[in-house]
């Protein structure tokens, strides 16, 4: 069987560095908001590009308090609408949500799973005051375009990276530092992954960062001094120093990543299967590999009995979720028909070319 994703092979290959980093934290006793945590944020900020970087407890958290430090900082109020794309993880609405903003959902363009500025464009009112862009599955959103329009209607613009650890513009900007800030997510299957949870934001911006400072630890300035009203959302110490180790080896992951995806666009060869128009350059880290199927359930029995597994990347859009009722009513025919199509095969560090071959052969046959 061939696995989508096997994250014990995954961390397998930096057990005794973890062991180590492990023996350290238990000699140490700093659990939470010691040197390690420091020490990633400022690598992690490095690697981005970026001023400063916050630890946070997930990617949820991240997107979140991003929209939370904005409305502290009076850029943002209660109920102001953020434009996001329909075609995402829950998550990234939940982020604008669970801050008190109102989010407009986008269709993506037709030839991609991310939003476009133009149609962004058609959807902004005097209401909207930012812009969330996602980068899905790994690839960059066209953010060139939508930092002109925000900066043409004056509109914040924020990312979600979750999917995007080290992709790279054409200017060799990374994502993270493509905005007013970045939102990641370290869950174990992100390209850049902790052993449990964890989350970080990345900015330019040095009264945003420190806001979100606050905000993450309960809204202290210093022990028992509370300014405003915060959460706990803290990147632990272990996760922060395994993610460090990680870190060192991001750029090569993702270049055997890239390396799978190419043989995959090169050697598909079947009429039943379409790729979305993908630009296979730094710009895209294959957080996922998604093709699309008119026939996908079929197509995924049909891999599964022939020993590879796949995961549908989602096959519910947020707007039909039972969380998200009040925005049923909804129409958004592309965004509706990818999630009824898409089919995201196994590509990670780890797997061979030998295997990547087998599932080329496989779909060719189907």
């Amino acid at each position: 069987m061939i696995k989508f994703l096997d994250v014990q092979q995954l961390n397998a290959r930096f057990e005794s560095a973890f062991k180590a980093e492990f023996s350290k934290f238990l000699n140490t006793g700093q659990c939470i908001l010691g040197n390690k945590l420091l020490q990633f944020e400022k690598e992690f900020a490095e690697y981005c590009g970026a001023k400063h970087c916050v630890g946070v407890a997930s990617g949820l958290d991240a997107i979140t308090l991003l929209c939370k430090g904005y409305i502290e900082l009076g850029k943002l109020k209660l109920g102001d609408e953020v434009l996001v794309p329909a075609n995402t993880y829950i998550a990234s609405i939940l982020g604008v949500i669970n801050a008190g903003l109102i989010p407009v959902f986008i269709d993506p363009a037709n030839d991609s799973f991310n939003i476009s500025a133009e149609n962004i464009e058609k959807q902004i009112s005097s209401k909207s005051k930012m812009i969330l862009a996602v980068h899905l599955y790994g690839e960059l959103a066209e953010m060139k375009g939508i930092n002109v329009l925000a900066k043409k209607h004056g509109l914040l613009v924020i990312e979600d990276a979750a999917q995007a650890h080290g992709a790279v513009d054409v200017n060799g900007i990374k994502a993270g530092n493509l905005s007013d800030g970045g939102a990641f997510s370290f869950y174990p299957s992100k390209n850049l992954g902790a052993l449990g949870d964890g989350g970080a934001i990345t900015t330019n911006d040095s009264a945003l960062f420190k806001v979100i400072m606050k905000l993450r630890n309960y809204g202290v300035s210093e022990k028992y001094k509370n300014d405003i009203k915060g959460v706990n959302s803290r990147l632990d110490e272990l996760q922060a120093a395994f993610l460090s180790i990680k870190l060192k080896q991001l750029d090569a992951d993702n270049s055997k990543r890239r390396v799978i995806a190419k043989h995959y666009f090169e050697q598909i060869n079947n009429d039943k299967i379409t790729f979305p128009n993908y630009n296979v350059s730094d710009s895209h880290v294959f957080h996922v590999f998604v093709i699309r199927c008119k026939n996908r359930s079929m197509l995924q029995q049909y891999l599964l009995k022939n020993g590879i597994q796949t995961v549908i990347h989602y096959p519910i859009p947020p707007h039909k979720q039972k969380a998200l009722k009040e925005y049923s009513y909804l129409k958004l025919p592309i965004t509706e028909q990818i999630h009824e199509e898409v089919l995201s095969l196994p590509i990670s560090p780890i797997q061979t070319i030998k295997d990547t071959e087998k599932i080329v052969s496989i779909l060719n046959k189907f």
